[in-house]
């Protein structure tokens, strides 16, 4: 009998959600993201040493401080590992504006332009490249520009129905809602434990997916950020899942059978639509404490690992 992950390949695109070149030739996602924590990891890894030699060879031959240099090379990093990962799968490959700009809007616009003209030097072109942009008001603004470019965008950090429906009004490609963070948030405040049925993250990709396919809405729902394979389990058929190769390897070894949960057919009851524009969008995130914390600390910490990553260079360098 067909693994778990096998049959998940029938109804849903698996996305690989790592910097791990080993694994991802190992797991055969269709695509593959990556974010500041991904990539700090991902430089430790063998399969990267002779990409990070040639990153770090490029900076020490650059005439510039270091204020400049290391940032230089930071994006340099993760355009090479990105244009690796282009060689492995056959989709599309996702790479992260500075969580730094969250609230710049042209300051994101500008950093999604040169990471593209970065690829497209590298002959890749941008209909293989996905840019990761926090689901701020200002990052929503910065993808709607953006996809009048043909600049496609994967709205990340995304934790509400309020944010979902922006990013789908600004014409974003692709959303990423956090099924795992949401659970975290809801296991601390309040004190238990959840099912994967009743788990509030996979309620929340639920309803937004409803949302979505009752409205016609042709943005991707990618869930994203689980805690387990009994998570991903229960989100089976949402349009495209990005899934950690622990669990990848969780599913391929499952030979039980899986129940597709989600389809376009069949989306389930369509939520209440919240209003789109930006007093409506700051009051809703303002009322929902869940979103709130769990978007700011999220820039924060992909921020600090940035800030790691830097560090990092500058001792290489």
């Amino acid at each position: 009998m067909a693994s778990k992950l096998d049959q998940l390949r029938e109804m849903t695109v698996v996305v690989a959600d790592t910097g791990d070149i080993e694994a991802i030739r190992a797991l055969h996602p269709v695509d593959c993201t990556t974010n500041p924590t991904l990539l700090l990891k991902a430089v430790a890894l063998p399969g990267l040493s002779a990409i990070v030699d040639e990153t770090l060879a490029w900076g020490r031959k650059q005439n510039r401080d270091n204020d400049s240099r290391i940032p230089a090379v930071a994006d340099r990093l993760a355009v090479a590992v990105g244009a690796e990962l282009t060689r492995i799968v056959p989709g599309r490959v996702s790479t992260e504006v500075d969580a730094t700009l969250s609230f710049d809007t042209k300051a994101t616009i500008a950093k999604a332009r040169a990471i593209i003209a970065a690829y497209e030097s590298r002959d890749i072109p941008r209909q293989r490249i996905l840019i990761k942009i926090a689901s701020t008001w200002e990052g929503i603004q910065a993808a709607r520009a953006l996809q009048k470019e043909g600049i496609d965008c994967n709205m990340t950090l995304l934790f509400s129905l309020t944010q979902a429906m922006a990013c789908a009004d600004a014409g974003a490609f692709l959303i990423s809602p956090f099924v795992g963070r949401i659970l975290d948030w809801h296991v601390k405040n309040e004190g238990r434990k959840f099912t994967p049925e009743e788990d509030p993250g996979v309620q929340s990709v639920r309803s937004i997916y409803a949302a979505y396919k009752t409205q016609g809405i042709k943005t991707i729902v990618m869930g994203a950020s689980f805690r387990s394979a009994g998570e991903v389990e229960a989100l089976a058929g949402c349009d495209r899942l990005t899934i950690s190769p622990a669990l990848l390897d969780e599913l391929s070894k499952d030979q039980g059978t899986l129940e597709r949960r989600l389809s376009p057919e069949n989306p389930g009851p369509a939520p209440e639509l919240p209003a789109v524009d930006e007093l409506s969008f700051r009051w809703e995130m303002n009322e929902d404490a869940m979103a709130t914390e769990k978007l700011a600390e999220g820039i924060r910490n992909f921020a600090a690992d940035l800030h790691k990553l830097h560090k990092l260079i500058g001792e290489k360098l």
